[in-house]
This record gives structure tokens, C-alpha cells and sequence, in this order.
């Protein structure tokens, strides 16, 4: 119950936001002065917005081409700026941003347990722009270190520690300092710009964006089992970024921490720059986001003490407004060690105003199911799918708020010879209750 008030501590004060006059900005993507076309499509007049028209949306990042994601990660241009609650302050535009998730989940088979739990994050950006140049900060952070260090059960996930031991079919709380970071571009020729971006605590150019943040993945109340994989670094303590986009093609490196954090939840970690990243992103049309990118991370687990990672990922991401998805593989190649690959695919579709359909597969191979030495076990790779499908009914509130009720079922494949451990078809089911403020 403690956690629970804490997140809506957390949340509750952002709508404060809605009593304050609202506007739109899109970072880099609209003329200094607007046509009568763009307050069309951004719904409102010259004089602020009309009564019965929705809360604005604004971009994180992005170009012309591609909605920003989490970090400087890219998302199709038809997913739409995030959405938030505005506030304008002289020069700078605010926006307040955030969910609070009830969860319910059990999670089968004899290693899997049944708990109620609390997800929650908020975040908050301002921005800047003087001519060609523009300045965001962000801070972004979570109570959901409240849950304790051993965080929620998730079968067949595993990484980073609690109370000193690995943690495996459990997912591990976000930390207090989701993201504390600045970005700041720049236009130097019709259609292109070069950014800096970084901070204490923020994302390097590594993966595709964070699961959190992308609307295929809108709905799942838990984190996925490749997350280690694909978006393990979205928060890290220390990154320096820098990129140019030119058109449709986005080309960046990031100098980062390669540490995954600590088990110390409410601190922020010590701040190193020992490992380096590279990311190529490409937005062919508005509806499609590529990218390819690859990482050499310094000791990133403590698990696994004295070995380096190179990681590399590849990512395909589609949105059509309704429908959006993502197919992904990604691949950890410990040094000394070996490589372990994982493929994901996912996505959301919004039947009506009100139903959601959404779904994901996902494949692994996880070397860290048995921690103990002694177990016969250790160490062995084995490659696990879980296979995830489930509904949410959307209501709509006020300034920008909607709740969603919902729920997930999950199946999972595996070799027989982990049978005496999982269970021979367990089957988990997930329960939630999402409010969001930006839909």
C-alpha cells in the first residue's frame, strides 16, 4: 500500500499542468512562423486552443522524418510526438508526461509466484528554441524502487542483482533517475542538423528505443524477457552523444558507462565513460524506422565479473497510426564467452477509440537460468520463446489522461530438459490497470 500511495505521489501533481494556457512545439520539425495549414493539423488557433480541442503533443528529438523515442532513438513519423500536458513559461515549453500501472500478475509453473505490484514513471521536459538551435532537459525517474530490490516475477527473465544474488524470473525495479539529460541541436543546411545529447543519467545510441516508450509495446504490463538484450543500457549513468540527421538518415556515437546499475536503486551510480557505441538509423517513408547498431560495453554485470560485451542490434519499426509493431534481434557476445542471440517481434493494434489488441514473441538464449554452481545446470545456454497476447479497454479522461483496463496470457516453448524446473507447459497471466496522462 506504501508503494502505491508513493506512486500516485509521484503522478498526481503532473495534470496541474492542464489549468495552465497550452501550446504546441515540435522540436526542429515547423517553420518559425506557421502556416494556416500547421495550426489546422495541430488543432488550435493563433490565440491558444478552443475548448473541445485535445491536449497537444510534442516531439522529443526526432526530425522532420521520425518521432523521437526514448534517448535519441528513433520511432516512425505515424506514431506521433508524444503526447503530454503543456505549459508554457515565457520562452520554454514544458511538458509533464507519465503512467501509473496496477498490476496483478501469476506466473506459472513451479518456479513462477503471484504478486500485486506498482509501475510508475514521470517525466518532464523543457525546451527551448532560439532560431536554428534549440535546447531540451529532461528528467525522468520512478518510484518503483519501493517494490524492493527483487522487483516483480517475470519467468525466464533474468540480469542484475538483488541483495547480492542474481536475479532470474524476476524483473528488477527501475531506478529513482530514469533519465536526468540535455539535448541540444543545431541547423546547419536545409534538412540537416547536429546534436549533442547526454547527462548523469541517460541513453546511449545502442538499440532500438526502450520498450516503455514504444506504442507496440504500449500495453504490456511486464518488461520483455530480451530486454537485457535489446535496451538494458536505457538507463546509465553517464553518456555523451553526439549525431548528425541529414534528411531521412540519422548517424550518432555515444561514450558511455558500460556498468548495467546497481542493486542501490534510490543513488545514482558512479559515473564513468569506459565504453563506446554506434547507430545508424533510416526512416524510408513516415511509416517505417530502421536501424542497425553495435556497442562495446565495459564489464556491464556484475554477474559476470571481468568480461566485457559487444553488442549489436538491428531493428525494424512500423506504424500506421492504428497499427504499430517492431521486429528486432540482438546479440551478446561476452569477451571471453559466448554469444547469446534474441529476437523479438510486437505489436499494439487500436481496434477502435476504446479496444486494443496486442501481442509479442519473443526468443532468447539465456545462459543464466541456474545461478547456483553446483546445479548441474550452470551455465548452460538454452533457448527459450514466450509467446504473449492480450486486450485493453481504453477510457479516455480529462487533460489528457485515459485509463486502461486489461490483461495478458503468456505460453512458453522450451527444451524438455528444463521441464523438472518450469513445469512442463506453464502458462502465466497478467492483470492491469494503466493510467497515463499523455495518451
Amino acid at each position: 500500500m506504501r508503494t502505491t500511495f508513493a506512486a500516485l505521489a509521484l503522478i498526481a501533481p503532473l495534470p496541474a499542468f492542464a489549468q495552465e494556457d497550452h501550446s504546441m512545439h515540435d522540436m526542429g520539425s515547423m517553420p518559425a512562423e506557421p502556416t494556416p495549414q500547421d495550426h489546422a493539423a495541430m488543432g488550435h488557433t493563433m490565440n491558444g486552443m478552443t475548448a473541445d480541442q485535445p491536449m497537444p503533443m510534442m516531439r522529443m528529438g526526432g526530425s522532420d522524418h521520425a518521432a523521437g523515442g526514448s534517448g535519441t532513438s528513433l520511432l516512425p513519423q505515424a506514431d506521433g510526438p508524444m503526447r503530454g500536458v503543456m505549459l508554457s513559461h515565457g520562452d520554454w515549453m514544458v511538458m509533464a508526461h507519465g503512467y501509473l500501472w496496477g498490476v496483478y500478475t501469476d506466473q506459472g509453473g513451479p518456479r513462477g509466484k503471484d504478486e500485486a505490484f506498482v509501475e510508475s514513471m514521470a517525466m518532464l521536459s523543457a525546451t527551448r528554441d532560439w532560431g536554428g538551435t534549440s535546447l531540451q532537459l529532461r528528467a525522468m525517474g520512478s518510484l518503483e524502487p519501493a517494490m524492493g530490490q527483487r522487483g516483480y516475477p517475470n519467468l525466464f527473465a533474468s540480469g542484475e542483482t538483488a541483495n547480492g544474488q542474481p536475479l532470474v524470473d524476476r524483473q528488477h525495479p527501475h531506478d529513482l533517475f530514469m533519465e536526468l539529460s540535455a539535448r541540444a541541436d543545431t541547423q546547419v543546411a536545409p534538412g540537416t542538423k547536429l546534436f549533442v545529447y547526454g547527462g548523469p543519467v541517460a541513453e546511449p545510441a545502442l538499440g532500438p528505443s526502450a520498450f516503455m516508450h514504444r506504442r507496440s509495446a504500449r500495453y504490456f504490463a511486464l518488461s520483455p524477457i530480451a530486454h537485457h538484450w535489446f535496451d538494458s543500457s536505457h538507463i546509465t549513468y553517464g553518456v555523451v552523444t553526439g549525431g548528425v540527421q541529414a534528411g531521412r538518415v540519422q548517424l550518432e556515437g555515444s561514450w558511455f558507462n558500460g556498468r548495467e546499475p546497481d542493486e542501490h536503486r534510490w543513488d545514482i551510480d558512479p559515473i564513468k565513460l569506459d565504453s563506446w557505441s554506434v547507430r545508424a538509423s533510416w526512416s524510408p517513408t513516415d511509416n517505417w524506422v530502421a536501424q542497425v547498431s553495435t556497442g562495446h560495453l565495459k564489464n556491464p554485470e556484475v554477474t559476470h565479473a571481468g568480461e566485457d560485451e559487444q553488442r549489436t542490434t538491428a531493428s525494424l519499426h512500423y506504424s500506421s497510426g492504428k497499427v504499430s509493431a517492431m521486429v528486432g534481434y540482438a546479440a551478446k557476445h561476452r569477451l571471453p564467452g559466448p554469444v547469446l542471440s534474441a529476437f523479438t517481434a510486437e505489436a499494439n493494434w487500436d481496434l477502435t477509440s476504446r479496444h486494443s489488441l496486442f501481442g509479442r514473441v519473443e526468443n532468447v538464449a539465456n545462459d543464466e537460468l541456474f545461478p547456483d554452481h553446483d546445479d548441474p545446470l550452470h551455465d548452460r545456454k538454452f533457448r527459450v520463446t514466450r509467446f504473449e497476447g492480450g486486450y485493453a479497454y481504453r477510457i479516455p479522461l480529462a487533460n489528457q489522461t485515459e485509463l486502461a483496463l486489461g490483461g495478458s496470457v503468456a505460453a512458453y516453448a522450451k527444451p524438455s530438459v528444463l521441464d523438472a524446473a518450469y513445469g512442463k507447459a506453464p502458462l502465466s497471466y497478467t492483470l492491469f490497470a494503466r493510467l497515463a496522462l499523455g495518451r
